[in-house]
């Protein structure tokens, strides 16, 4: 799995906040809170700033993940445990999309996946008439901290309003307690709202999907009609594990037809199941909630113009535990058995066939250009050093892992392009102090990355200014260094739109 700038980010992020600084939202996304980060920041201190650390705390939040999964599918089904270990089983060896943002780290997934979970079993509770005022203050809390960490935890937080809401309807007497949650909510989601009192609305207009590069908006029908065509075509076979995030290829394709099978038996029982009376019902209309506003939500706001399957994630705890109720009614459970186990080994094949197909493995990049092959960044940095071409000029996905694994002695400032239509957007230099360091530095190299026409303009460039300078290829990298002055990316004419 590849350690690439998003991850970088954070990894800077949480390596910064040990020196003293206090990032509000991810670095340059002003809808991302820093609750990862500092999480990061926790494990850097206890066991050294690696990238493994970063992994390690994505790892132990799926596991609270997986654990609360298994609380609330017994919550949802007093009656069967059996559905509880299946549902587990579904998400202890899940999709290669879940995966992978369970394992990297891109800045809130794993914290919104578990603060979800928490969020349902509280509502719950509250549906059951168990709940006492310290439950609508933990609900509060949680939702703001979840809202702050990722707008995402949205998805959780539509059915469960309507949960609470019913609740106060049958028993006015618990308006206070609704006022106490509201009171938590604020509390938890006070970064952002200091954020947006000091700073004006950005970070509410990048929450509604202004953040989503590449994206052209033409109109809202139009669009939504996009959406829910990216949605039936790539977040389907996402969500089923028929095929990696990054790639229209099969996983495991002799099992598919198993999986498209009980897919679709599930969202079939699933239909059948929706205006039931039974006593798992309150429970399993929550699930049904954060997929309808997880689908809703993607085809109605620009994140449905993303088509990686990173947004549908929410919808794998609920599409887990309603996938195991759809198996506990087969016609035996010796059947029953044998369909989860094979889900299981189709998900844990699609993983593992996808981490052997090295470079990219499993990546987070869906933009081919972008998937650098990540085995050269140490030769690339001892290069650099060598050199003493500490500072200079690269591509977001080239700048952010190379200060972070250097130990920031190289720093770069993202002003290149990476797209080969040689789109740019200033959001990707997220940094601004690397951006100051590099304007005070007398001299400047170049690293691109899987590029060769941006080379190309580089070349012609310096040569027409009559600079000279030398490169060096190393794996995916160009480098152009040891220029006799500094050439800003401004007097190159490379073509960026």
């Amino acid at each position: 799995m590849p350690f690439n700038s998003d991850e970088a980010v954070v990894a800077l992020m949480a390596r910064h906040i040990l020196q003293g600084e206090r990032p509000i939202f991810f670095y340059g996304q002003a809808y991302l809170g820093s609750l990862d980060a500092w999480l990061v920041a926790a494990g850097f201190k206890l066991f050294g700033q690696q990238v493994w650390v970063i992994r390690l705390v994505q790892g132990l939040l799926y596991l609270g993940t997986v654990a609360t999964a298994y609380l609330l599918a017994r919550r949802v089904y007093p009656g069967s445990r059996w559905i509880a270990r299946a549902g587990v089983l579904l998400l202890a060896a899940p999709t290669v999309t879940v995966t992978l943002y369970t394992t990297a780290s891109l800045g809130g997934y794993g914290e919104t996946l578990l603060i979800g979970n928490l969020l349902l079993l509280l509502a719950l509770t509250v549906h059951a008439g168990r709940d006492r005022p310290a439950h609508w203050l933990a609900l509060g809390l949680l939702s703001g901290l979840g809202f702050w960490a990722f707008g995402l935890i949205l998805v959780y937080l539509m059915p469960v309003l309507i949960t609470l809401l019913l609740a106060l309807r049958r028993s006015p007497g618990r308006w206070p307690w609704g006022v106490l949650a509201l009171a938590g909510a604020v509390v938890g989601t006070w970064p952002w709202i200091g954020f947006t009192l000091a700073n004006g609305l950005s970070s509410l207009r990048e929450l509604g999907g202004s953040a989503i590069g590449g994206i052209t908006p033409v109109s809202f029908v139009l669009d939504a009609f996009r959406h829910l065509y990216n949605f039936l075509l790539f977040g389907t076979t996402v969500i089923w594990g028929l095929r990696p995030s990054w790639s229209v290829e099969w996983l495991a394709a002799p099992l598919i037809p198993l999986v498209l099978a009980v897919g679709l038996g599930t969202f079939w029982f699933a239909t059948r199941w929706l205006a039931s009376a039974d006593p798992s019902a309150p429970g399993r209309r929550l699930l049904y909630g954060v997929a309808a506003a997880t689908v809703t939500g993607f085809v109605l706001t620009p994140f449905g113009a993303d088509p990686s399957g990173r947004y549908f994630l929410p919808m794998a705890v609920p599409g887990a535990i309603l996938t195991a109720e759809a198996l506990s009614r087969s016609p035996s459970r010796l059947l029953a058995n044998g369909l989860a186990l094979a889900l299981a080994v189709f998900n844990l094949a699609g993983t593992a066939g996808s981490a052997l197909r090295y470079p990219p493995g499993i990546t987070t990049q869906f933009d081919p250009v972008a998937r650098v092959d990540k085995r050269y960044d140490q030769a690339l940095i001892d290069f650099l050093l060598v050199e003493g071409e500490t500072r200079g000029y690269a591509s977001y996905w080239v700048e952010f892992p190379i200060a972070f694994l250097s130990q920031e002695r190289l720093i770069f400032s993202a002003r290149l392009p990476y797209h080969e239509d040689f789109r740019y957007t200033p959001r990707d230099d997220r940094y601004p102090p690397y951006t100051q360091a590099v304007e005070a530095s007398p001299r400047a190299a170049y690293i691109t990355a899987r590029h060769p026409e941006l080379d190309e303009n580089i070349r012609r460039a310096l040569n027409g200014m009559g600079v000279p300078y030398r490169e060096r290829q190393i794996g995916d990298y160009h480098i152009f260094y040891d220029l006799p002055r500094k050439v800003i990316p401004g007097e190159l004419s490379l073509g960026m739109r």
